[in-house]
């Protein structure tokens, strides 16, 4: 499998997910908490590990045969990637601040990243 495929498949590891959503939470808290150095280490750290452990070990071509694999393999573009990342952006920032309601715009920007096939299913990468 080439690496761009590793790159794409990876994404739906289950502890790639789990260690994205735990960390990109618990990022979240830290820095309400303004505990800059910590949620930087927290927010990043764990799931580049991840990555690389999932990309290095893990049996991506199972994933990449599955309905998640088939679901990212026509709906994860660049550019949802883009909207997933911006999404923490704006939950990692609206936290720092305290505002809530952009918090929540932010964890929904993710969900709805994720969510594309099923919102806009006649959208899809080629």
């Amino acid at each position: 499998m080439e690496f761009r495929d590793q790159a794409l498949y990876h994404q739906i590891h289950p502890l790639k997910l789990a260690t994205d959503w735990g960390t990109a939470l618990v990022a979240a808290y830290l820095l309400w908490q303004h505990l800059l150095l910590a949620a930087l280490l927290i927010g990043f750290i764990p799931p580049v590990l991840a990555s690389l452990l999932v990309i290095r070990y893990a049996d991506l071509e199972r994933l990449k045969g599955s309905p998640a694999g088939h679901y990212v393999a026509r709906y994860m573009t660049r550019s949802v990637e883009l909207v997933r990342s911006m999404g923490a952006a704006v939950l990692w920032v609206a936290a720092w601040f305290h505002w809530p309601m952009l918090m929540a715009l932010g964890l929904a920007a993710i969900v709805v990243a994720w969510a594309r096939g099923k919102i806009w299913p006649g959208d899809a990468a080629e």
